[in-house]
Formats: C-alpha cells, structure tokens, sequence
C-alpha cells in the first residue's frame, strides 16, 4: 500500500541504541502494530458498510494486522501489514479459504479495485489514506513508551 519513513526522531533513535537488539526489535513491533490498528479498524468499519448482508461471507471478519519478518529483513527493520485472510491470489479456486472467520472472501479484491462490469469501492486503500497523520502520531508516542519501558526494566 505504501512506505512511510520518520524522520526528526534523532532523540528516540539515540535511546533505542542504548537498548538491546531483541528489545528494539520487540518495541518497534509493538508499536507498530498498536498504529497499523488504527488503519484495520478503520478498514473494518468501511468494509461494513459494503458487505452483503445476504452472504455469509463477512469481508470485515478477515482484516487483520500482520509482522512481515521476510520484508522486515530486506529493509533492516519491521514491517508491519494490514491485509485481508484468504489473500488475492490470481485463482479464487486454488485453496481452500472457507475456514477463515469471515469466510471465503477472496472477492474483495474485485471490490476493492472494480472489475470491467463493477466500479471499485476502495476501502483498503482509504483506510490507510485517511489515517497517516493518527498512525504516525500513535507509532511515535508507543515507541516512545516502548522504549522508556524498556530502559526502567534493564
């Protein structure tokens, strides 16, 4: 969806070397996972309003936030996702994904991005669009408290 990279945060950054390495690491992803929330509530709450109520598929049951460790190592750090179970893989027949809370909702793709016969009705990509300033904001002040944590119990 997209890359943000703070900046001006030298202080916080100072801190976070003085701690140990599995300590940042465990910080950097509880913080941003308690922002990246803010993104999966809000996609949540758009994927309501255009759910089927005559389906049993639930698209809002599975939203989730998720650590990519594999990203995580290629960039020297955390990444953290928010996505829907089940995926977007090119054939809606090549696994099983009726087990999920929601059920089966690999659709929302053509939801979310339109088809040649549907419009799209984003709501993953509005979620995030519209919480940049929240998220980051969250991300700062629980790193922040990660960290002074972490330092009062080494």
């Amino acid at each position: 969806m997209g890359d943000f990279r703070l900046q001006g945060v030298d202080g916080v950054v100072g801190k976070m070397r003085g701690l140990a390495p599995k300590l940042r690491r465990s910080g950097l992803k509880k913080a941003a996972r308690r922002a990246m929330n803010i993104v999966r509530d809000s996609a949540k709450a758009k994927a309501k309003t255009i759910d089927d109520p005559e389906t049993a598929a639930k698209i809002w049951k599975n939203i989730v936030t998720q650590d990519s460790p594999k990203e995580g190592a290629q960039v020297g750090g955390v990444v953290m996702r928010v996505g829907i179970r089940g995926g977007a893989g090119a054939n809606q027949y090549s696994k099983d994904a009726s087990g999920n809370p929601g059920g089966d909702t690999r659709h929302w793709r053509y939801i979310e991005f339109g088809t040649e016969h549907n419009p799209a009705a984003p709501f993953m990509r509005p979620a995030l669009a519209d919480n940049v300033g929240p998220v980051t904001e969250k991300f700062a002040n629980e790193l922040i408290a990660e960290i002074d944590a972490a330092l009062r119990g080494q």
